[in-house]
C-alpha cells in the first residue's frame, strides 16, 4: 500500500494521520487510551472496539455470548477466542454454551 492510497485526516483531538479504511478510529487516540479491563489489553484493537461497542469489558459478561457470537461482531477473529478463552478458564468461567 502506498502514500496515495491513504488519505489524510484529522482527529476531533487535533492528531493528523493517514488512512486508507473508512474506519473513522484514530491510531494516536487508541494508543493513548486506557484499556478498562486486563483481558482487552490482550486481543486486538479492532476486537476489542468491537466488545467495547456491545459493553462486553468484563469477563462476567463476556461469559453471557457463546464463541459464535463474538465471531460474529465485526472485528473480532478466530485468533481472539483462544486469548478469550484463557483470560475466561483464569476467573473461572467459560464461553456461554450454544445447543
Amino acid at each position: 500500500m502506498t502514500m496515495a492510497d491513504k488519505t489524510l485526516r484529522t482527529c476531533k483531538k487535533g492528531h493528523n494521520y493517514f488512512k486508507s479504511s473508512d474506519c473513522p478510529t484514530c491510531p494516536i487516540c487508541e494508543s493513548e487510551r486506557e484499556i478498562e479491563s486486563d483481558f482487552l489489553s490482550k486481543i486486538s484493537a479492532p476486537a476489542r472496539r468491537a466488545l467495547e461497542r456491545k459493553s462486553i469489558i468484563s469477563l462476567e459478561r463476556l461469559s453471557e455470548y457463546s464463541e459464535q457470537d463474538i465471531l460474529k461482531l465485526h472485528g473480532v477473529g478466530p485468533s481472539s477466542i483462544p486469548k478469550l478463552s484463557g483470560a475466561l478458564k483464569e476467573a473461572g468461567l467459560s464461553f456461554k454454551k450454544t445447543d
